[in-house]
């Protein structure tokens, strides 16, 4: 590399300016990874705040409060607040968008509201879709897990081996363990990309029985 090379690299290369620290009743979590080189507006100074923006701005999974905590450099009890305080802000300037827990993690959504423009943005790839008979199985691990192969096709009244095998390969169902019954078949049970894609936070989540029931 020449001198002039060397000189072109040097000027574009610089540290990232250090992140407002938090302060609070427990200890900051530490990291030894240093910022990553950026070209930055000059004066332009990262908050905890911006900088936990930033990053749920960038996932498209939810990320659980430590993982999170761990990334932006803060604790888990001050994360919350900052989380309450993007929210607020949103809602103050009538944003399109907020913060919401989502499978045990923290993850930024379109409110629902502007699902109606969405729908004629955003078309379901074909591998996602879901027939009946899945949904049907899936509902039915969803309520009764963990569940075996044999009480699955019992409530459904046909084979269900490969309707399993089809959600397993979406990420939807998974192996959770084994019975311990006679012969010791495998159990079975919804994953985490399940409570994603169905806007839950946990299985309490889940609409009751009684809800679901067509009105007479």
């Amino acid at each position: 590399m020449t001198e002039e090379q060397e000189a072109i690299v040097d000027n574009h290369i610089g540290q990232a300016p250090p992140v407002t620290p938090d302060t609070g009743d427990e200890p900051r979590a530490t990291s030894d990874e240093q910022p990553a080189a950026a070209n930055l507006q000059p004066g332009f100074e990262p908050t905890v705040e911006s900088v936990v923006e930033a990053v749920l701005f960038a996932s498209d999974e939810s990320i659980s409060p430590q993982r999170l905590a761990e990334i932006v450099g803060t604790n888990v009890k001050q994360l919350r607040k900052h989380i309450d305080d993007l929210n607020e802000k949103y809602k103050t300037n009538k944003n399109a968008f907020c913060i919401e827990q989502i499978a045990g993690g923290y993850q930024m959504l379109t409110l629902s509201g502007y699902n109606h423009w969405l729908k004629k943005l955003i078309r379901a790839r074909d591998d996602s879709k879901l027939s009946q008979p899945a949904l049907e199985t899936l509902a039915i691990i969803a309520y009764k897990q963990p569940i075996i192969r044999a009480d699955i096709e019992a409530i459904r009244g046909v084979a269900a081996g490969e309707m399993i095998r089809n959600l397993m390969y979406k990420g939807l169902v998974k192996i959770t363990g084994r019975a311990e019954v006679l012969g010791r078949p495998m159990l079975y049970g919804t994953t985490k990309k399940f409570l994603e894609i169905f806007g839950l936070n946990s299985l309490k989540d889940l609409p009751k029985a009684e809800e679901l029931k067509k009105p007479e």
